[in-house]
């Protein structure tokens, strides 16, 4: 198939703003992300700093229609101090409306919050909403307070109220964790295990487990989250996390807050294993499609033949623009 066929909407392409990114490697040792070197190989950072012609050009070669931007360098602000984040959340915010305003068929944007600080996130977040953004992104904790704590029950409610989903990406575990599950492998497996081949994956679903675990969807019925990576392992250990329900006292099973609740996209991980197992434990209206630009480079060629594993034709048109252009309210050009 040709995937010029069909819109195609990429749910999750990140870019960087410099100013986030000095601050953060600013931090002092004990308390800076080993991670932000990532963002560094070969032109990573060039890729990432560019919303404009480049992007678009790399979005016309793969058959992408509109990217959904994210501010990369996790765990974003939250690992600054309020006085730093708020105002980096904001400038954030600005710079991704703006490059939405100058591209309005080709770019939509998460908003960047100051997790760290939950009443000022709340508030950015309405802020956001008014810029035209249409989501946030957040991570498993900020500051060492787990995203489930209820003093971020404030910005939960206020997603609810705007009807804005929450893309909870991965994010480092806490340092004494990966000091204890990857050290001792030398400097460039740990930070492997730790991060992109590991740990920020179970920290994720672990976050998202957590959620459900504290009842948060049960105060916030109406809140929507977006999980990458086909869900950070949590789709393929359902049936032993549904063995939690019971004791967290929920009045419904783990995998049912899933299926109601959460959103999956693949980051560019085009596996038709991975496709297999998550329609059989959730359903099709639940898949979003995403490259993680510029992490993962899949080639037309590479998308238009993961696509064909859709036996579906309807699926396939839920899974590349569909259900985004339903859940992010995303439909035609932003408005100006």
């Amino acid at each position: 198939m040709v995937i010029g066929e069909q819109t195609v909407i990429a749910v999750e392409e990140h870019w960087d703003l410099p100013a986030a990114t000095a601050a953060l490697r600013a931090r002092p040792a004990g308390l800076r992300d080993d991670a932000l070197v990532l963002s560094e190989h070969g032109d990573l950072a060039a890729r990432l700093d560019d919303l404009g012609d480049a992007r678009i050009a790399d979005m016309d070669a793969q058959g992408v229609d509109v990217q959904v931007l994210s501010l990369a360098n996790p765990p974003g602000t939250g690992a600054l101090p309020a006085a730093e984040a708020v105002p980096l959340c904001r400038d954030a915010n600005d710079a991704a409306a703006e490059a939405v305003r100058r591209h309005p068929t080709r770019f939509r944007a998460f908003a960047t919050l100051p997790v760290v600080a939950p009443a000022a996130a709340a508030e950015e977040l309405r802020r956001a909403a008014r810029l035209g953004l249409v989501g946030a992104v957040v991570h498993g904790r900020a500051a060492d307070v787990p995203l489930d704590d209820p003093r971020h029950d404030e910005l939960f409610a206020t997603a609810e109220e705007l009807g804005l989903p929450l893309f909870l990406h991965p994010g480092p575990p806490a340092r004494d964790v990966r000091e204890a599950a990857c050290s001792g492998l030398g400097d460039a497996v740990g930070l492997g295990l730790a991060t992109y081949g590991w740990g920020w994956h179970v920290d994720a679903g672990t976050a998202a487990l957590r959620l459900v675990l504290r009842g948060t969807f049960d105060r916030f019925p109406g809140l929507r989250l977006v999980l990458g990576h086909w869900g950070e392992l949590l789709p393929f250990w359902l049936s032993r996390a549904d063995s939690l329900s019971a004791a967290a006292g929920l009045p419904r099973t783990v995998s049912e807050y899933v299926r109601s609740h959460v959103h999956l996209t693949c980051s560019g991980m085009l596996e038709p294993a991975l496709l297999r197992h998550v329609l059989a434990v959730t359903a099709a209206d639940r898949l979003l499609f995403s490259t993680d630009h510029p992490f993962q480079r899949p080639t037309a060629a590479e998308i238009a033949r993961f696509l064909g594993e859709f036996a579906d034709e309807a699926d396939r048109r839920r899974f590349c623009s569909g259900n985004a252009a339903e859940l992010l309210g995303i439909g035609g050009p932003a408005a100006a």
